[in-house]
């Protein structure tokens, strides 16, 4: 305990250094809005909030910095922003992050045999940067970083039904892995060819590509759960991925895609580089039908995803709905709707994850239900079940927490949550009738970043589509 106390108080004051420098909205003079016609530029002009304007997506010139979500996935257009930023002259760039340290036990009641307990700190750290090039043209850097090897352990760290990857030459079950060092590298080239039109080319070492949601930890309504879902690799588990590439074409707000690369996870070895294959595909298709709402359908076709099963491939469809409305400059209800699905072994494995999250000023109240099949291979229980019978498995988290302190644009967050699991008859002599998970963590984020008058700069951005 006395470890992640001393790294929690070094991460907090090298972001009080950081934040110090940086301060979340330097103005940037330097940069022109896209010509639009006399009488918005008259109105842009006398606003207050102008600068906001160069605030655009990392992949489009047309479209605000809200919408984007991991990599070149959509969010709602009114999804608050949790960052530092700086603006350059040509440059602008971004922080962003995340630092939970947390005691954790799966089984608080101790009704099973598959559920553990640690002292751990998941995180991961984000660099951005964009730039225009010319008139129409729009470069961007994507890079992530996490040290949950070191926090959490190479292991990962104990979250009941959980699946996916493997550890010394065994599938990680119960457990969630930990991720890469080298979470993101990309780059990224948009080129505005017509009005309310982009061509872009994502590419990434390690990237993510357009198969699913935005993955969880990007997604408004799990900011507050430090936990993987359940669902993890049936809808957003390639966020990962050590090679791949995606060409993108935009119509005002629809957006088709498509991916080529490497199906297999991250190996355990999480300070390297994995070997790139580019042998797999995936197409995606994104609709922001209103500045709240954002759609998207994709598939994907993987090939060897997993180490220890290196000759399954998996055929992954996914499907979500993200809802995000700000009730205030402080307040917000942000929910996703999914579902994934895997087909391999000649048989569908379906998943479906509910999660919301209302922010009340410095008090968040949030949860996640998530129904899920898991087959006995899926749990490693291949030796114990003479068949292959499919598991359902429901779990429900309830949580809250509250801003402590905000320093230097910083806040200090405590929560507590609670995950009920109903576990199938099958699998009770395991785990219990229903295993209550328990975890209480300090959090440190940045805050919530204020850019004037946040509604009125979500209407300037639909005005000028």
């Amino acid at each position: 305990m006395k470890k992640y106390i001393s790294l929690l108080m070094m991460l907090t004051a090298a972001i009080y250094t950081t934040a110090q420098q940086i301060h979340p909205m330097q103005k940037d003079t330097s940069e022109k809005h896209p010509p639009h016609n006399h009488a918005k530029m008259m109105a842009m002009q006398h606003d207050t909030t102008r600068h906001n304007m160069t605030m655009t997506s990392q992949f489009s010139l047309d479209l605000p910095m809200n919408r984007d979500g991991s990599g070149t996935s959509w969010v709602p257009d009114e999804s608050p922003m949790y960052m530092y930023m700086v603006h350059g002259k040509k440059w602008m760039h971004m922080f962003h992050g995340s630092f939970f340290a947390r005691y954790n036990k799966q089984d608080l009641f101790d009704k099973g045999s598959r559920g553990g307990s640690q002292f751990d700190a998941p995180n991961w750290l984000m660099y951005m940067a964009q730039r225009k090039i010319g008139s129409n043209g729009l470069f961007a850097i994507n890079t992530m970083f996490s040290l949950d090897a070191f926090t959490v352990g190479a292991g990962g760290y104990p979250l009941l039904y959980q699946t996916g990857e493997s550890y010394q030459g065994r599938k990680l079950v119960d457990y969630q892995h930990p991720h890469d060092l080298f979470a993101e590298l990309s780059v990224a080239y948009t080129q505005r060819v017509a009005a309310n039109t982009d061509i872009s080319l994502s590419v990434g070492m390690p990237g993510e590509p357009a198969l699913g949601p935005p993955v969880f930890m990007h997604r408004i309504s799990a900011l507050n759960d430090p936990n993987a879902p359940l669902s993890h690799h049936y809808a957003d588990a390639t966020h990962i991925t050590f090679g791949t590439a995606t060409l993108g074409f935009r119509y005002k707000n629809v957006k088709l895609e498509g991916s080529i690369f490497t199906g297999r996870e991250p190996d355990e070895h999480r300070y390297d580089f994995d070997k790139p294959k580019f042998d797999s595909y995936a197409l995606r298709l994104s609709v922001n039908p209103s500045k709240q709402w954002a759609l998207q359908v994709s598939n994907g076709w993987l090939k060897s995803p997993e180490e220890a099963e290196p000759n399954d491939n998996v055929n992954r469809f996914t499907a979500s709905a993200i809802h995000t409305k700000m009730l205030g400059d402080n307040s917000y209800v942000a929910t996703t709707l999914l579902y994934g699905q895997n087909r391999h072994h000649g048989t569908t494995q379906p998943a479906v994850l509910l999660e919301s999250s209302l922010q009340l000023n410095k008090t968040a109240i949030y949860g996640r239900y998530e129904y899920v099949q898991k087959d006995a291979g899926e749990l490693d229980l291949e030796n114990q079940s003479p068949a292959d019978p499919a598991f359902t498995i429901n779990a429900l988290t309830l949580g809250t927490n509250r801003i402590l302190t905000t320093i230097k644009h910083t806040n200090l967050t405590a929560g507590i949550q609670a995950t009920y699991n109903a576990s199938p008859k099958a699998l009770r002599p395991l785990y219990g009738t229903a295993p209550v998970g328990f975890q209480v963590y300090l959090r440190i984020t940045p805050a919530l970043m204020k850019t004037g008058n946040s509604k009125k700069q979500m209407d300037h951005s639909m005005m000028n589509r």
